[in-house]
């Protein structure tokens, strides 16, 4: 299905919760989603079942999935499910299309697999820039059609240094080029003030969007997988 079609579905369709997702540290619902005769499975995430977290604004969470997916699509990486902002049952939070996927999959084995070298890389480009503080293995999914999805940004975007991942293969690689075209295109894009910058910024705050565009820089300048820097890197459990 087009992802313009499941935006459609997710922005004005009917929610009904079916069950919790087990293992979720703040409050994920497995949802079915209908409109205009489609019908989808979604995740909706409410603001008001989110764990307070000491270094991230409180209620902000389903905001920076929204704006990872933003960015994500804004790259042309088409890494995130289609995401958005939605009232629920349980008040406003994000909704996103739930992803079928091999249960028995994640980085390390699409890793040690082979094929995936290519987006993986993408991935890693990708979390540095949102400043993922938390990319275990198992936040990547492998769809039932084999394609990589990337799930769970709540804690993305900090304005400080955060980014811990399990993903530090690429240490001191050269940026893929088609990487680096896309980072560049998407500075332009804040740079000129578009749609992008405007949705991003209803979504985070100055100081965010300020150490957004310094990581964006950097990247571009530097052209290059950075090292991890002081402090926790790797998040726990790994998977």
């Amino acid at each position: 299905m087009e992802a313009s079609r499941v935006l459609d579905v997710l922005t004005c369709g009917e929610l009904s919760v079916e069950a919790s997702m087990p293992y979720s540290s703040n409050y994920t619902l497995l949802t079915t989603v209908s409109y205009a005769g489609l019908r989808l499975l979604g995740i909706y995430k409410p603001q008001r079942g989110e764990r307070p977290l000491w270094d991230f604004p409180r209620g902000t969470l389903y905001q920076r999935e929204v704006a990872a997916y933003l960015v994500s699509e804004a790259l042309g990486f088409g890494l995130v499910p289609p995401t958005v902002i939605r009232d629920g049952p349980y008040g406003v939070g994000m909704l996103q299309l739930f992803i079928e996927n091999d249960e028995e999959s994640h980085l390390f084995t699409m890793l040690k697999a082979g094929g995936y070298e290519r987006v993986i890389r993408r991935l890693c480009a990708f979390d540095v820039l949102v400043n993922n503080a938390d990319r275990k293995g198992g936040h990547a999914l492998k769809g039932l059609d084999g394609r990589l999805w990337a799930i769970d940004h709540g804690i993305c975007f900090h304005f400080e240094p955060k980014l811990r991942t399990v993903l530090w293969d690429f240490v001191g690689e050269s940026l893929p080029t088609e990487v680096t075209a896309a980072f560049c295109g998407m500075r332009a894009r804040l740079d000129a003030n578009d749609s992008l910058a405007q949705m991003l910024a209803e979504l985070l705050d100055k100081a965010e969007l300020r150490a957004l565009r310094r990581r964006l820089k950097t990247l571009i300048d530097d052209g290059c997988f950075p090292a991890p820097g002081p402090g926790p890197n790797v998040p726990w459990p790994p998977v």
